[in-house]
C-alpha cells in the first residue's frame, strides 16, 4: 500500500472533520473545498460512464451488424487499410489536437467524442473474432475490478495513502508490455504466451486505475475534466483486453 503521513492526515482530518460534506474523499492534498472536488468526480465519472456507453454500442454494431463484420473479416486489402486507419486515427487525428484544446471547451469535448469512437471501433474489431459468452465474462470481471479498486483507492484516500510512486514503475511496465506486444505481433507465441501477457497487463492496468484514481481524487485541476476522463477509460477498456486476452488463452 501507498506511503503514509499521518500527520498530513491529522491536518485533513482537522480541516474536514468526519460526518463533514466530502470527508469521504479528503486528502492531505486537497486545496479547494471538498463539495468542489466531488462535483468535479462527478463530472469526470458521468463523462466515463458515457464513454463505456458509446463503446459498448460501437462495438457491438461491429460485431452484430453482418455487413460490417463480414468486410473486416475478408482481410481484403480495403479492410486492412481501414483497420490500419482504426488503429492509428485516435493518436494522429485526435490526441495531437486534443494536447493542445484539452481545456477549451467545447471543442474539448468534440475531440473526446471523436477519440472514444475510434477506441471504440479498435475495440469492436477486437472483440470479432471472440466468443460472445468471453466477451460478456470479461465484461463482468472488469466491471468487479474497477469497482473494487475505485472503491480501494477512495477509502485510501481517506486514511491519507499516496500512490504517486506508482507512477514512474508503471510507465516502465507499460514500455515493457509494448515491446511483448510488438513481439507477439511479428513472432506468435501461442495461447500460453496470451495468457501471460493477459494476466500481466491486467496487473498493470489495474495499478493504472489505482494510480489515476488516485490523481483524479488529489491532483487534477477542475478544468482537466477531459484529461481526467480520458485517463480512467483507457484504463479499462486496456483492463478489458487484458482480461479478454486471458479468457482467450485460458480456452
Amino acid at each position: 500500500m501507498g506511503k503514509k503521513d499521518k500527520h498530513c492526515c491529522r491536518d485533513a482530518e482537522a480541516r474536514y472533520p468526519p460526518g463533514a460534506p466530502g470527508f469521504a474523499v479528503a486528502s492531505p492534498y486537497l486545496i479547494e473545498s471538498p463539495l468542489l472536488r466531488w462535483a468535479f468526480i462527478r463530472k469526470v465519472y458521468v463523462i466515463v460512464a458515457m464513454q463505456l456507453m458509446l463503446t459498448v454500442a460501437v462495438a457491438a454494431t461491429v460485431n452484430l451488424v453482418d455487413p460490417i463484420r463480414a468486410f473486416f473479416l475478408s482481410r481484403t486489402k480495403e479492410a486492412i487499410i481501414a483497420f490500419i486507419v482504426i488503429l492509428i486515427s485516435p493518436i494522429i487525428a485526435v490526441m495531437i489536437p486534443m494536447i493542445f484544446c484539452r481545456k477549451k471547451h467545447p471543442i474539448n469535448l468534440v475531440l473526446l467524442a471523436l477519440f472514444t469512437v475510434c477506441i471504440s471501433l479498435s475495440v469492436g474489431l477486437g472483440c470479432l473474432s471472440r466468443n460472445g459468452i468471453v466477451i460478456m465474462e470479461a465484461a463482468g470481471i472488469t466491471m468487479v475490478v474497477v469497482v473494487g479498486l475505485t472503491l480501494y483507492t477512495f477509502w485510501a484516500a481517506k486514511k491519507g495513502y499516496d500512490f504517486e510512486f506508482l507512477g514512474p514503475f508503471l510507465v516502465a511496465a507499460l514500455l515493457v508490455l509494448m515491446l511483448f506486444s510488438l513481439v507477439r505481433i511479428l513472432f506468435p507465441m501461442g495461447k500460453t504466451a496470451t495468457m501471460v501477457y493477459g494476466c500481466v497487463a491486467a496487473l498493470v492496468f489495474s495499478g493504472f486505475i489505482i494510480y489515476d484514481t488516485d490523481n483524479l481524487i488529489k491532483r487534477y485541476t477542475y478544468d482537466e475534466y477531459v484529461s481526467a476522463a480520458i485517463e480512467l477509460y483507457l484504463d479499462i477498456i486496456n483492463l478489458f483486453m487484458a482480461i479478454l486476452s486471458i479468457l482467450e488463452g485460458s480456452e
